[in-house]
């Protein structure tokens, strides 16, 4: 086992900390974290949202056994993770978006079957919530470590910018546009295994959306929507590959158009958007960008004066 993450406590963290801390440990500063510390070749992280920590480097089982499990959370789950979350490791599906906050850029939504084998096997490459990625290499790398994981079925929906602006002026609603995806992504993964009971998501504001549109399209599996739905192994798993896709609609199309396009929905996009338009006039906006976003606003301002 190289990678291990697990939920902490707060006071479970500050526990973590003063132990690293006691036994050597040299803490170095790191985005989005309480801490981070390494000692020789293991790595210890703790991320601020949740907290959870990352453990990686070839010590990481010793570590979880004799120091993590003893000393901090004081539960032995290392080896009995079927016992303690016998759902997690139960045939189901998992489905996840990339590109919903940024202004230019497809909306994908990825889906992702796993069993109990599967399952050991992601964890065991390591997979993880994208979004705790910062890395296109990594993002690729995990993405192609699922593909070859075998039994492991996939399906990645992109909707390109210009089909999202034709739904969303259809859907007149973004929570709905995205349950449509979802339907549509769980709709492909039930396709291919029709007997699969079960379907988990993130938490929608309005849960009855997502399975209004489940029951538009006949789907009567079991559906579970939780808030940090990435936690589980199969949305962790959809939301790497929705990320791959939409990381790689971005940069052939900066690389094909001339264009660099930014992430998000900063100064520097209403700068790109600006550029596009220049160039390609404004109606090719909605070839690259979602125009329902303010952002539109602020972009076609300056390019009318």
């Amino acid at each position: 086992m190289n990678s291990y993450t697990a939920a902490l406590s707060h006071q479970q963290a500050e526990t973590l900390r003063e132990v690293l801390d006691r036994q050597g440990y040299d803490f170095e500063a790191k985005p989005y974290s309480l801490f981070a510390a390494r000692k020789g070749k293991l790595t210890v992280t703790v991320y601020e949202k949740g907290p959870k920590v990352l453990i990686q480097g070839k010590e990481t089982e010793d570590f979880i056994r004799f120091t993590l499990e003893p000393e901090v959370t004081g539960v032995a789950k290392l080896g009995y993770e079927e016992v303690h979350d016998a759902e997690h490791f139960a045939p189901h599906f998992g489905v996840d978006e990339s590109g919903k906050g940024d202004y230019f850029g497809p909306l994908v939504i990825a889906g992702v079957y796993t069993d109990a084998e599967i399952t050991r096997g992601l964890i065991q490459a390591g997979i993880m919530d994208s979004k705790r990625i910062t890395s296109a290499n990594r993002i690729r790398q995990l993405a192609a470590k699922i593909r070859d994981t075998p039994g492991c079925i996939t399906t990645v929906v992109v909707i390109s910018p210009e089909k999202y602006n034709t739904l969303h002026a259809s859907f007149k609603n973004l929570n709905r546009m995205l349950a449509w995806g979802h339907a549509q992504a769980i709709q492909n993964l039930v396709a291919a295994r029709p007997a699969c009971p079960r379907a988990l998501s993130d938490q929608f504001a309005r849960p009855e959306i997502l399975q209004q549109a489940l029951q538009s399209k006949g789907l009567t599996l079991k559906l579970d929507q939780r808030t940090k739905g990435e936690s589980d192994t199969a949305v962790a798993a959809a939301s790497i590959l929705a990320r791959e896709a939409f990381i790689d609609w971005i940069d052939k199309t900066s690389l094909t158009s001339g264009t660099v396009l930014p992430l998000g929905a900063s100064a520097a996009v209403i700068h790109a958007a600006r550029e596009w338009v220049a160039r390609e006039g404004p109606d090719a906006l909605a070839k690259v960008a979602k125009l329902h976003f303010k952002t539109t606003e602020s972009v076609m301002a300056k390019s009318n004066m």
